[in-house]
């Protein structure tokens, strides 16, 4: 078990150059609590979907995330799942992922399609998937 020492977002102190803290038990319990539901996700029953993003991301910036294809609803707009992930390779290695809610990722690219941060383009086989390029950058916030 790997136990998380940082602090949560919303907490009042600074860790000294040192990261030692007197507010030990709080950070242990935040890091534990992220844990609980890392591990919750993938033995629960929750449904994940995965995709693989190859290196072309890393010279864009931009994952890639489809939504429609040969005119239809798919992807992200169809799936089942609650939870995306969404997996970075390099040079044919993953070097990191991404795993947020399903409903998060919608919500996310609504607003950012609202105020005109992404945009779609078509590609895929024969160019008939319509897809978003989300900036790695805007996902979270």
């Amino acid at each position: 078990m790997i136990i998380s020492l940082t602090t949560s977002p919303t907490s009042s102190y600074v860790r000294d150059s040192n990261w030692r803290t007197e507010k030990f038990d709080v950070d242990l319990e935040f890091g534990k609590s992220g844990e609980y539901k890392f591990k919750q996700i993938f033995s629960d029953g929750d449904k994940i979907e995965v995709k693989t993003e190859r290196d072309i991301w890393a010279k864009t910036g931009n994952i890639v995330i489809e939504i429609e294809c040969w005119g239809k609803p798919s992807g992200l707009s169809t799936t089942q799942a609650d939870y995306w992930v969404h997996q970075l390779s390099l040079s044919g290695e993953i070097i990191g992922s991404f795993v947020i809610p399903v409903q998060k990722l919608k919500d996310r690219i609504s607003y950012l399609t609202d105020n005109k941060e992404v945009r779609t383009v078509m590609g895929g086989d024969s160019f008939q998937s319509r897809l978003v390029l989300l900036p790695i950058s805007r996902i979270f916030g």
